[in-house]
């Protein structure tokens, strides 16, 4: 079992497309049995034509197999989720959970096949094995793909509640092709009905007593070309699962285009909010008032005036692991103020940028009519250094020249210009352009 995450433990945003609403749908719901999950791990990732298994592939610089333990853990009322990963895996997989603070996953040892490995997890409950510490029997037990990372809380309540009730229950989902057989001259043999069938999806849950029984009653050609537990569990318990139609979200990434899509996925996720700084000069507040309307039209945003009386409440927001993206908003002041300097260190401590990437932009403001930019090499080197050393921790800054003028038509478009570039910058989270100046 890992260690419990410290006290400024990763916070965790939401990735699924519909978790925002469905946050204050479900957060209050309890359950009076209890549950755990088991997350099968072992596959080689042929079809993804990588050395890498695709349950380890990066996803925004993050194994796919943490965002997906990362959904089980949003859930309270799951006590325990076990991994079952392959012997050359194991050692990996503990530091991915010491590394992103999964408190209550623990990882098993899997065999050559995926049921053997579902049977080595289940194991975990009911049997001593070393080095892993006693996990209490689930009277529940939710068993998903590790590499299905969007699967919302609502339908892991439903497979759950329904797996008590019936004993076994399942998500499916509507074929999008329709079925064929061959015969041995690769002809067509007949097609399936397509309206009739459904494609089986995971999670499937069951009561633990019948899923384990199941298991335990597998013939060696189970375990060697079986695929579905449903099936199991009606072959040797009598135990005919209630199939729940399922959301989109439930997909697997499979291929290598499918971790470009979960990627597309997380970062829409992380661009929905932002947070405004602006000093307590007349200048900024004003024009952080015109980004927010500007902004407002593409994401939630936020706006604080970082100063001495409200610094607690800029802490706090920083602190809250509801932001992702920050817009810091300096006046003729090509260095970086203190404030930003505190940012960068609040986000750090609060091990924001553990999970996913933070996106800072600095706004220079600069007065055309009072002033110019005048910016030494020295200071761009500096800049460019230290968005370096801060994108080595997941942090990107990005940094904004905005020139205006007095004139209010002039200003707004530039503003509206600037909150353009802040969307693009925000939803790419591109590296590529850290430390550089965009001039506006």
């Amino acid at each position: 079992m890992a260690e419990a995450a410290s006290d400024s433990e990763p916070n965790r945003p939401l990735v699924c497309n519909h978790c925002n609403r469905m946050e204050q749908a479900i957060g209050n719901r309890r359950l009076d049995f209890s549950v755990a999950a088991v997350l099968p791990a072992g596959g080689s990732g042929e079809r993804m034509g990588t050395a890498t298994p695709k349950q380890f592939c990066q996803v925004l610089q993050r194994p796919l197999i943490s965002i997906t333990l990362e959904t089980f853990e949003r859930v309270h009322w799951i006590n325990d989720i076990v991994v079952v990963v392959s012997k050359q895996n194991f050692e990996l997989m503990n530091l991915i959970i010491k590394r992103y603070g999964h408190s209550r996953t623990t990882v098993v040892e899997g065999a050559l096949t995926r049921h053997q490995s579902i049977f080595n997890g289940l194991k975990a409950f009911v049997e001593n094995q070393p080095c892993i510490t006693w996990l209490q029997k689930p009277e529940v037990v939710i068993i998903h793909d590790a590499v299905r990372p969007f699967v919302e809380e609502d339908m892991l309540f439903h497979v759950a509640t329904a797996a008590k009730e019936c004993g076994a229950a399942g998500a499916i989902r509507p074929l999008v092709s329709t079925v064929v057989a061959t015969n041995p001259e690769s002809y067509l043999d007949h097609s399936l009905e397509r309206a009739k069938y459904r494609a089986s999806e995971m999670p499937q849950a069951f009561t633990f007593d019948v899923i384990y029984r199941a298991y335990q009653q597998c013939t060696d050609y189970d375990f060697e070309y079986g695929t579905e537990c449903l099936h199991l569990a009606l072959k040797y318990c009598g135990i005919s699962a209630r199939l729940i139609d399922g959301p989109p979200d439930l997909w697997k990434v499979t291929y290598k285009r499918d971790l470009y899509a979960a990627e597309s996925i997380i970062k829409e996720s992380l661009s929905k909010r932002v947070c405004i700084f602006t000093g307590i000069q007349e200048e900024p507040v004003q024009l952080g008032r015109l980004l927010q309307e500007a902004l407002q039209k593409l994401m939630e945003v936020d706006v604080l005036n970082w100063s001495e009386n409200k610094e607690s409440r800029c802490i706090q927001t920083i602190s809250s692991g509801q932001y992702y993206n920050f817009v810091c908003i300096n006046v003729n002041n090509f260095e970086l103020s203190q404030e930003i300097v505190k940012l960068l260190e609040l986000i750090e401590n609060r091990k924001l940028s553990v999970l996913y990437p933070v996106v800072l932009t600095v706004v220079h403001l600069n007065n055309l009519e009072t002033s110019s930019p005048c910016v030494q090499m020295e200071d761009f080197i500096s800049i460019k250094e230290l968005a370096k050393e801060a994108n080595r921790k997941n942090i990107l800054i990005f940094r904004l020249l905005l020139n205006y003028t007095q004139e209010l038509d002039k200003v707004e478009e530039s503003v509206k210009e600037a909150a353009s570039i802040i969307d693009s910058l925000i939803k790419q989270r591109s590296p590529a352009l850290i430390g550089h100046f965009l001039v506006v």
